[in-house]
């Protein structure tokens, strides 16, 4: 899948699960804690996108190798920014990791968070 065709997905699919989370009560402006998964074909790219991520301070990222099964294992990383979900923001961000997936051949496999409703007073 070519680099626009890419984002034009995933354009789609973050406006879909911010709807969703609207629907749930979730109010975007509030920052929070947003974790953005990618998987590495292997350790040595894993950690490379953690001293990527942190050198260029795009945010906190962790590499953690998941085994499956003796033969295969998937390497995760998480890579988590403190920020609002608006509509903007979120598919802002969320288009630079699918960038450096295509950049790394990672797979991005999206974002979540937890919801934040505004609080009654």
């Amino acid at each position: 899948m070519k680099l626009v065709e890419t984002l034009l997905a995933n354009s789609d699919s973050d406006r879909d699960l911010l709807q969703k989370n609207l629907g749930h009560g979730d109010a975007p402006e509030i920052p929070r804690d947003v974790d953005f998964v990618l998987y590495s074909k292997d350790k040595d790219t894993g950690e490379l996108i953690c001293s990527f991520v942190h050198d260029n301070s795009y945010g906190r990222a962790v590499y953690k190798e998941i085994p499956e099964n003796p033969d295969t294992a998937k390497h995760r990383i998480i890579v988590t920014i403190h920020m609002p979900t608006t509509e903007h923001v979120a598919c802002s961000i969320s288009a630079l990791m699918a960038c450096l997936a295509k950049l790394f051949d990672l797979e991005y496999d999206g974002w979540g968070s937890n919801l934040m409703k505004k609080s009654i007073q």
